[in-house]
């Protein structure tokens, strides 16, 4: 049977995590429209009677301007460094840019196989997608245009990445479909309900700290309790909002997703507090689950 790890790359923003969640056929890795949702390397693993393949989703590439993007900008060059294929996620709506070029050429001319993915080519002209293919034509690698959200060219996109995957046996068990936790998803689903609520630098400066995690003794019920933390008092006023209307609203958006990833009644407790600065701050990025090369 075909079986490797593919790193999934790309710009912030290409769609990347949401490519991979219908690549697996599960959601292992939450989504927004907005750069650096993905802050680590999330696992989803794709296994069939004849196949198997490893998806890492790094988080996107762009310029750090903190110690926390640029830990993630490592997380993204070292999840590279040992794979069986690289597969390019590239926004084909926004079009092509100068960085889009840089990054293409630096994989494509290395010894890993390259395939790149043309994303979210259901909401661009036809006409704009024949010129962009016509364009990288001459590019060292395979394209395949593809709609995560319609599904169209999914199929085509899984058999290029095999053509690429050595022949082996399974690298995971059967029913593992990623390497994370239900406590690391639960966190993520909340942050993921932020990043989608509110606008501009408050998102970004969140970290989501689970204090407990606990299944009833009937096995029924979750009992979650977690710290928002941010890094100005004025963005916690707006994380609660008036009369604490904010932080209610957001609670129940992820309250009712953690249910239907748990497939059980979840009890949510949340707290909002303020570190000052955590990003810049290796410690607590530590102490957050960020960083360990910071």
């Amino acid at each position: 049977m075909k079986s490797g790890i593919v790193a999934v790359v790309g710009r912030a923003n290409a769609g990347k995590s949401t490519l991979v969640n219908v690549l697996v056929g599960e959601k292992v890795a939450i989504v927004s429209p907005k750069p650096q949702t993905t802050r680590d390397r999330i696992l989803g693993v794709l296994t069939t009677e004849d196949y198997q393949i490893a998806f890492i989703d790094t988080p996107g590439i762009y310029r750090a301007d903190n110690l926390l993007n640029s830990v993630m900008q490592k997380t993204t060059t070292d999840s590279v460094s040992d794979v069986d294929a690289v597969l390019f996620v590239m926004d084909a709506h926004e079009g092509l840019s100068d960085e889009d070029r840089k990054l293409l050429k630096k994989y494509a001319s290395s010894s890993v196989p390259t395939i790149l993915a043309l994303t979210k080519i259901d909401i661009m002209p036809e006409s704009l997608l024949i010129s962009e293919l016509k364009e990288l034509s001459s590019e060292n690698v395979e394209i395949v245009p593809v709609s995560a959200r319609k599904g169209r060219n999914i199929k085509e996109l899984i058999k290029v990445i095999l053509a690429k995957l050595p022949e082996g046996e399974k690298l995971f068990e059967q029913d593992i479909i990623s390497d994370r936790s239900e406590k690391f998803m639960v966190s993520e689903i909340m942050r993921e309900k932020i990043l989608l609520k509110f606008d501009k630098e408050i998102p970004h400066g969140v970290a989501i700290i689970i204090n407990e995690f606990a299944l009833s003794e009937n096995g029924r019920t979750y009992r979650i309790s977690l710290d928002i933390v941010c890094e100005k008092p004025n963005h916690k006023a707006i994380l609660i909002g008036k009369g604490g209307r904010a932080i209610k609203e957001v609670s129940s958006f992820a309250r009712e997703d953690m249910e239907k990833f748990l497939g059980k009644k979840v009890f949510l407790t949340t707290y909002v507090k303020v570190k000052e600065d955590w990003r810049n701050s290796a410690q607590l990025m530590k102490e957050y689950g960020y960083g360990d090369n910071a």
